[in-house]
């Protein structure tokens, strides 16, 4: 949230289309040119006018500066009045206002004609300083209204460029804040549209008042009474207990299922697809299930689980969607993606090396028996299973349904630390537990972090398909196994992560 909102006026606060269009047509006529056409003409709603006449129709400086005399002329006696408020702009105004914003005017439109317009919509008593350009050609550029309006805002304080936005439609109010620092906010529901204000590289972009209210009060939302918080967070636990069992019960039943019938089909039939599933010793009773087999028993169990709370998971994942969506406006640059995926696979060698070179997981009876059954199968098949399916699976009941619903009812902070260690208790051992706990704190700050499903499922992916390959090769054997190479691993997450740190905090 910030305190200080500079507004721009067309486009923004209000639609002058009809207003401008007919003052450019009547201005225009008067210089020998006729536009019938009033829709080629919204591209002059925003830009000074001068400079309109001059690109859209190659008039030279004298030229343009008669046009411009030639549009005041209809436009201060009737355009002014050919105009409209943008519905919910008095409302959100007054609600901005009453949270101790302080609000301003930052127009190209002459300064006379700014506060006619808004003294006519009754929205004047909103705005602590209203600044346009100049009916003599000063102050035309946006920059400089901008900075004028700055000067007024702070008066003789040190301006604070941090606590700034400016906000408007066109991409010269883009780069107006971005000329003197402060963030701009592109509103795409007036004449720029949303090419124009990405192109401009506007900070963020909403669609409409609803959405630029909403942005502008992050963070001032009422309280709400401490019965119908507890109520609600006591649904919010029951439902996440819920998608919890059902994904382990449906998992469980499909296993139980599944290995019936292949059971069925090792004891029934004899040849390659007998011997694909099942062991058989040397009377021909059925040993056990082949590693490729269980494999896909846990394939499939875990695609049942996963479509079991598909429903629950894709409505909280809209929810969470909608709820990041405003601290998100603003694109992440490419680089943090790579910072992320550094982080990650540097989270992930370096976490295993520990584990491995501190003696761990030959000491750990418990992780030895699950490792011996999932790396079991072939390779392929083993990516398959615990490369994709499961990750997705378990990120629908962990980061979408569990940390979705916790960072609903507490902070941030504390639903990651929490979701995170029941992520690592459900594996079950401790070598997986604690690692399911540290690499689920980075999943979820990952999907905080970028606002996207798909960043924690991504470093699942990540996480499940290296140790994978480090456990199906012999890299054990090579030296790569030591200290150091840990050591450097641990230090690239950490690097990483740092960097993705210090460019914004997420919480």
């Amino acid at each position: 949230m910030k305190k200080y909102l500079l507004f721009d006026l067309d486009g923004t606060l209000t639609d002058p289309k009809e207003g401008i269009t007919a003052s450019v047509q009547y201005a225009l006529k008067a210089m020998g040119i006729e536009e019938p056409d009033l829709e080629k003409l919204t591209p002059f709603i925003g830009p000074p006018l001068k400079d309109s006449f001059m690109e859209f129709y190659h008039m030279d400086e004298e030229q343009a500066e008669q046009a411009v005399l030639k549009y005041r002329e209809r436009f201060e006696t009737k355009g002014l009045y050919e105009n409209k408020l943008y519905d919910g702009i008095p409302q959100m105004l007054r609600l901005l206002k009453e949270k101790g914003m302080h609000l301003a005017v930052a127009s190209s439109k002459p300064t006379v004609f700014v506060e006619r317009i808004l003294k006519h919509f009754h929205i004047d008593q909103y705005f602590e300083a209203v600044v346009g350009s100049e009916l003599d050609g000063r102050r035309v550029n946006k920059d400089e209204v901008v900075q004028e309006t700055l000067n007024r805002l702070f008066g003789e304080h040190p301006v604070e460029p941090d606590q700034v936005y400016m906000i408007g439609d066109r991409k010269f109010d883009i780069e107006g804040a971005r000329a003197l620092g402060i963030e701009s906010v592109g509103v795409a529901y007036g004449y720029g549209g949303m090419e124009e204000l990405k192109a401009a590289k506007a900070d963020y972009i909403v669609r409409s008042v609803e959405e630029l209210k909403k942005f502008l009060l992050r963070g001032t939302e009422e309280k709400t009474d401490e019965k119908s918080k507890r109520s609600v967070m006591l649904q919010r636990m029951w439902l996440m207990l819920y998608s919890f069992l059902m994904f382990i019960l449906v998992r469980n039943v499909v296993q139980y299922a599944l290995s019936l019938l292949f059971k069925y089909v090792g004891e029934s039939f004899t040849g390659p697809v007998a011997d694909f599933f099942v062991v058989k010793n040397a009377d021909g009773a059925l040993e056990s299930f082949t590693g490729n087999a269980a494999t896909i028993i846990a394939a499939l169990s875990y695609v049942g689980s996963g479509l079991a709370i598909m429903g629950n998971a894709k409505l909280l994942l809209t929810k969470t969607a909608e709820d990041m969506r405003l601290a998100h406006l603003k694109p992440e640059p490419k680089k943090n993606y790579v910072l992320l995926g550094a982080a990650a696979v540097g989270a992930v060698i370096g976490f295993n090396l520990l584990f491995d070179v501190t003696g761990f997981i030959s000491k750990s009876d418990a992780y030895q028996a699950v490792a011996a059954q999932q790396y079991s199968g072939d390779l392929w098949i083993h990516l398959i299973c615990y490369g994709i399916i499961t990750p997705i699976a378990e990120e629908l009941l962990f980061r979408g349904i569990i940390y979705g619903y916790m960072r609903r009812f507490m902070n941030v902070r504390t639903a990651l630390v929490i979701s995170s260690a029941l992520f690592g208790l459900y594996h079950m051992n401790p070598i997986q537990g604690v690692y399911g706990f540290l690499i689920g704190c980075l999943m979820a700050y990952a999907y905080e972090y970028f606002g996207s499903f798909y960043m924690p499922v991504s470093v699942h992916i990540i996480s499940n398909v290296i140790s994978s390959l480090l456990s199906y090769t012999a890299i054990a054997l090579t030296g790569f196994v030591s200290w150091p190479v840990c050591i450097l691993f641990l230090i690239v997450a950490a690097g990483s992560l740092y960097q993705l740190a210090k460019q914004k905090k997420v919480f």
